[in-house]
Formats: C-alpha cells, structure tokens, sequence
C-alpha cells in the first residue's frame, strides 16, 4: 500500500475504534435475533404475507428461505429512475428460481435536480437524502426479510439508501443500478450553447432543443456528475456486482446483472448460510477506497459531504483533512465531463471501473483485503460482465485503456494528485475541485461582488456590471439557511465573464455539486453566513483571494476592522419564503456543517 493511503486510514480506524465498536455490537445483537419473522406472531406474519400468492406464503412460513427486500427510488419522471419500473418482476422471478421470495419492501422519495435547478425546489434536495434514509428505514422495519436490494442511483438518493440500510446492516445488501442513457448531444457543445443563450446569442427554442439531445432517453445523465459518481464509488466499495455501474436500461446484460444481484444476495443471506451484512463491508479500509476512487475521477464534490454521512451511519469517522492528504498523493486518471471532453459512456468503451480498480490495485491505492457482495478482496472487481451464449460471465479487465484520453494509467496519469483542495482562511474552511479549472485560473485576487440570492445574479450579468475582475460571494446558501441548494445557475454566466478574459472566482456557503466547472469554485464554505460566518462580514470592493494551489481563501481586510462589521442578513431570516425553510424549519434548526456531512438526523450517534 502507499505509505499515505496506510496512515490514512489507520488514523480512520483509531479515531473511530469506539463508535465502531459500538455499531458492531449492535449489529452483532440484531443479528443473532435473525431471520425476524421468527419472533414475530402469528398475527404479524399473517400481516406480512396476506397479499402474497400462496407458493410464497408456503414459503415464508418456514424460516430457511430468504425474502429479499426490494427498496426502490423508482419514478417515471426521473430519466435515471424510470428503468426500474421492471426491476421488481425481474427481482421475484430470480428470487423464485432460488426458491426464495422477493417482496416489494418500500419505496423513497427520488427528486431530480436537473429538473430542480434554479428553482425553489431546489432547496429540498439535500433535506431529501434523510428523508430518503428514513424511507429506507421504514421499509426494512417491519422483520420480515433476510436481504436487501437497493434500487437507486442519482444524488443524494444512493446516499440516503445507504444511511438507512446500514441501521440495518446485519443484512446483506447490494445496491442494484440502472446504468446511463447512451451518450447524446456532446456536453462540451451543450455547456457552449448554454453560454450562448446566457450572452443572449440564441433564443430559449434552441437551448431546449440542445438539451433535449443531451438528456434524450431513459438513464442516468451521461456526465460525471453525482449520479455517476455514486455508482462508481459504490463499485469501488465491493457493493455492486462486478462492471454493473455503467451498463445501458433496457439491455439484456443490465437484466442478467439484475438477476444475478438478487441470486447473489440471497446466497449472502442468513438462511443460506452467510454470515456478513452490510455493515461488515462498508469498514474503513472500504471508505478509503471509496475516497480514493472519488479523487482519482475528479468526482462530485457533493461526497465530501455525502460519504461522511454514510461512514459515521457505519460507526466511522472521516473528515475533509483525510480527503485533502488523499488527495495530494493519489493521481487524476480520468477525463470525464466536466473533467474533460468525452461522458462515462467513453470512460466504459475505454475499460471503465474493472480496469480502474486492476491500475489501482497495483499501484497501491485500494486496499484489496475487504470483504465485498462476491466474496474476499476487491481484486475480483477488476472483470468485466458480458454475455456468452445467453450467460453471464466475467472476463479480466482490458490490458490497456482503449481510450488514453479519457482514461489512463495509474503509472502515466493526467495529473500526479487528485482534484479536490481544502481551503482555510479568513473567510472560513471550504472546498475547491480543481480537476476541471485549468492551472492559470486557479488563483484569483479580485474584488468581492455579493449577492443574496444566485437570481440576483443574472440581473447583474445582464445589465453589464460584472464585465471585469471580480469574485463573486453567493451566501446564505448554508444548510441552515435554504438547505444548501446547488446553484448550477450561476455557471454560464461566470464561464462567460472568464472566456471574456477576466478574472474570475465564486466563493459560497452553497454547493456547486458534480458539474463544478471550468470556473474556481470555494464551495460548502462555513460558519455559513446565517451563523455569522465571515461571508456575512463581505462587502462589495473587498479584495478576496482564493488560492487553489495554496489551499488558502482570505480577504484582505484589517483583521479587527472585519471583527467589528455587523453581519449582514438579519432581515434575510425572516425575508425567505423558500420550499426549504417553509416546510423543514424544524429539521433545519438541527442542521450540521458541510464537514460533518451536512446531516440531519443521521449525523449523531444513536
């Protein structure tokens, strides 16, 4: 193993030896007590199977048969999520032939932010990925199962599943995806005509038309934003079958891959004699992987909060400064949207997740010594599924990558660290994704221009007063705020400001999330300014550096003239009137920080 990648994740395994601990005991005593339908009455079980056919009733009566819980983010407006309207009869079908049964547990909540850009909706999305967790929990409370299908993909929707499976974790559980649209109107031509339309160059018919042939089908979008960076880490953590992320809806390997997940995870369960759940694979070494896959792909700055959640759901402790020394020693071997040119379609073409976790493997990165959904060690991770004659096998992943531009070896990367940076200073600690941002825009020093709210920019942009250098401040975007929304809005018109050759910089308490661009971004920033933060100390004119390379963020003002600025924004509390405060004020008063995985309930030991 690399020396750093080893003292990494010792130091995770001592900081979180006791709340580990103490998950695992949980999980020990809950597991002893299974499969629950045993214990539950007559009056319960009777409950449980009354909508059954009588063949699974026959069945479940006994206690050495599994049921597998389905738990679905299934719905038919979200393009990622409409594929799994089949998954569940492909699910009972498999679970029959295994002489077990398959019940359809509960479904979650599944928003699309794609669709929820920019508007007030927005403001719900992070808040979802607990109510998703919830959902999840609720499903799987009743003690009638003995395994666990995860069927998600965008989001904070994998996040949420995850969180609210691992208070189950004495299950064995395996995340079941869906896989992308095929690849359509290029992203870099989209993201052209977008700022077109920003510069008001063409009419809003052509920027729908253009959109329309990006997002054209049923499938995850093809950019490498959350959603695929979810089915990516996922794999990499052992809890998907083998090459599954990235396989089209609607194929015969995507429903072979679903079958085999259902046959595969009622092997794993305890009537068949399997003895791990998903608590025992989701460890620490695990979540390094995971970390290590996100850096390496320059993946969505939404898991710097994200996974923090997940791994203190496991008992585990992490925090941005592991992020930040992973960072500095693992290399950037892939060129993805908006990392680069090409979509994961090509990343797939080129040898997709098996041969990045083979390059890795051998380079030291991952730990190979996990237990995943196939078995002992991750190496098994480096094959990819096909069909032979109508059946599903596994071959070795490519020797070398078919497309060196999009994907390259661990020996010859793109770059010799990953793209994320933690930023410190002044202004407060934050995050920066650099992977996209090329090395002569990764530092700027430009007056602060604030903003309130991200329409205010537009206005702004249109009327010409941002046309110099500048660094935007967008605050009381905070989780305690609105609930920290993505403000995807904004990128067009900075991506225009920065072609117009100035410089430019956006400094948030927001998110920016996967598609953070071409444009420095210090994102996640807290205190966020409803707190107090020193964002709400920001005026106009202030001189703000953001420097990505020296991991610094400052405004250049006399430290007991800052001190003694009244906040803004005491008129802001009461002034908002958005989704996300009218209908979670409750929940939004326990908000956490973005470092502590901008958790709800989910964050606190339990």
């Amino acid at each position: 193993m690399h020396p750093t990648i080893e003292k990494v994740t010792q130091r995770i395994i001592e900081r979180s030896r006791g709340t580990r601990e103490d998950y695992l005991g949980r999980m020990d005593a809950l597991k002893a007590l299974s499969p629950h339908r045993s214990s539950l009455s007559c009056g319960n079980l009777a409950h449980g199977i009354a909508a059954c056919p009588q063949s699974d009733k026959d069945t479940l009566k006994f206690m050495n048969k599994a049921n597998v819980a389905i738990v679905s983010a299934y719905n038919d407006m979200l393009s990622a999520h409409q594929p799994y309207q089949t998954f569940p009869d492909v699910i009972r079908e498999a679970a029959h032939g295994m002489g077990s049964v398959a019940q359809f547990a509960g479904g979650t909540p599944a928003m699309c932010d794609g669709v929820t850009q920019g508007q007030p909706g927005m403001e719900l999305s992070l808040f979802s990925r607990d109510t998703i967790a919830m959902s999840t929990a609720v499903a799987l409370s009743h003690n009638m199962f003995d395994a666990t299908l995860l069927l998600g993909i965008c989001d904070k929707i994998v996040p949420g599943l995850l969180i609210g499976a691992l208070s189950f974790g004495y299950l064995p559980t395996i995340l079941v995806p869906a896989g992308p649209m095929p690849s359509g109107l290029p992203n870099k031509e989209k993201q052209r005509i977008r700022q077109l339309y920003a510069e008001g160059k063409i009419g809003k018919d052509e920027l729908l038309e253009a959109e329309s042939q990006s997002y054209h089908s049923p499938g995850t979008c093809t950019f490498y934003g959350t959603a695929n960076s979810n089915q990516l880490l996922v794999e990499v953590m052992g809890l998907h079958l083998p090459g599954a992320a990235f396989v089209h809806p609607g194929t015969e390997l995507r429903d072979a891959l679903t079958r085999a997940a259902t046959e595969q995870v009622i092997r794993l369960s305890k009537p068949h004699g399997g003895t791990l759940g998903l608590g025992d694979m989701v460890d620490e070494k695990a979540i390094v992987n995971a970390l290590v896959a996100l850096l390496v792909t320059g993946g969505s700055t939404n898991h710097t909060i994200h996974w923090i959640a997940i791994a203190r759901a496991a008992g585990i402790i992490i925090d941005w400064n592991d992020y930040a020394e992973l960072s500095s020693v693992v290399p950037s071997m892939t060129r993805i949207y908006p990392n680069g040119e090409e979509d994961v379609n090509a990343f797939n073409e080129a040898g997709g997740t098996p041969y990045l976790i083979r390059e890795l493997l051998n380079g030291g990165y991952l730990h190979d010594d996990v237990e995943t959904v196939i078995g002992h060690g991750l190496e098994q991770y480096a094959r990819m599924p096909e069909l032979t004659d109508g059946a599903l096998t596994w071959t070795p992943a490519v020797s070398e990558s078919r497309r060196p531009e999009v994907l390259s070896s661990a020996a010859e990367p793109f770059a010799p660290n990953g793209g994320l940076k933690v930023l410190d200073g002044n202004l407060g600690r934050g995050i920066i994704k650099v992977s996209a941002v090329a090395p002569e825009h990764r530092t700027v020093r430009a007056p602060a221009v604030v903003f309130h709210d991200q329409n205010e920019l537009k206005a702004a942009f249109e009327a010409g007063d941002l046309d110099r250098d500048c660094v935007v401040v967008v605050r009381f975007q905070g989780p305690r705020a609105n609930g920290m929304p993505e403000l995807h809005k904004l990128t067009p018109y900075l991506g225009v400001l920065q072609d117009r050759g100035f410089q430019v910089g956006l400094v948030t308490d927001g998110r920016m999330s996967g598609a953070s661009g071409k444009v420095p971004a210090a994102i996640h920033v807290y205190p966020e300014a409803l707190d107090g933060g020193p964002l709400a100390r920001v005026r106009h004119g202030d001189m703000i550096l953001l420097d990505a390379e020296a991991g610094s963020l400052t405004v250049d003002v006399d430290e007991a003239e800052f001190a003694a600025r009244e906040p803004a924004g005491a008129d802001l509390k009461a002034s908002h009137h958005g989704y996300g405060r009218e209908l979670f004020g409750w929940l939004r008063r326990s908000a956490s920080t973005p470092e502590e995985g901008a958790s709800f309930f989910w964050n606190h030991d339990a």
